[in-house]
């Protein structure tokens, strides 16, 4: 975990989350090295999800501690509607559903609305009594950040994260870490401004 910058990686997502999020901190890492999956260069989401659910374990050893799988292609029916979730997993350290979108290109913002409609449903039918309200992970190829951080996911307990099927050599994987870190501050940095002028307006 060290080799693959784990820590570097979770404070990078952890510097997505504002304060008041609905998101937990310390949940996620981003972006995710999926490269146990060894996908080729041109692959489907369902070419993606059956290498996740194939090699389970070691991406359960890369997203997080105590996860754990509950269902593939989740099936939510509304209004005579049938919609699927790619996969669906439980957190037991957070005590709480994980819905999670793989999507094959670069994330859009139509992407929000399904992924908040997954929730809300998953919260109404599917929690369980002392469980706490789903949150969902969206994994991209790529991710423009400030767009993300535009539309305020982590209110709806959304986050989106990169994954890269392939690990870089060492010294590029610490370089491209170094640069999405010193991107993350900067943006923590920028909003702690708008705060603090937020709150002299007040």
């Amino acid at each position: 975990m060290i080799g693959r910058k784990a820590f570097e990686r979770r404070e990078i997502a952890d510097s997505q989350i504002p304060e008041g999020s609905a998101v937990p901190l310390d949940a996620f890492r981003d972006p995710m090295l999926l490269d146990m999956l060894g996908l080729a260069d041109t692959y489907l989401e369902r070419d993606l999800e059956a290498a996740i659910i194939r090699e389970l374990e070691p991406f359960l050893l890369e997203v997080g501690r105590g996860w754990a799988f509950i269902e593939r292609q989740k099936r939510m029916t509304f209004d005579g509607d049938d919609y699927h979730l790619d996969l669906l997993f439980f957190s037991r350290p957070l005590r709480r559903l994980i819905a999670v979108e793989l999507k094959v290109g670069k994330f859009k913002p139509a992407y929000k609305g399904q992924m908040d409609f997954y929730l809300k449903w998953l919260d109404r039918y599917d929690r369980e009594p002392g469980e706490e309200s789903p949150i969902g992970l969206i994994l991209c190829a790529e991710a423009n950040r400030d767009q993300i951080e535009l539309l305020e996911l982590h209110k709806d307990g959304i986050v989106v994260a990169e994954y890269w099927t392939g690990l870089p050599p060492k010294a590029e994987l610490e370089a491209k870490i170094r640069e999405i870190y010193r991107a993350a501050q900067e943006r923590i940095a920028r909003r702690q401004v708008l705060t603090a002028a937020e709150d002299d307006d007040e």
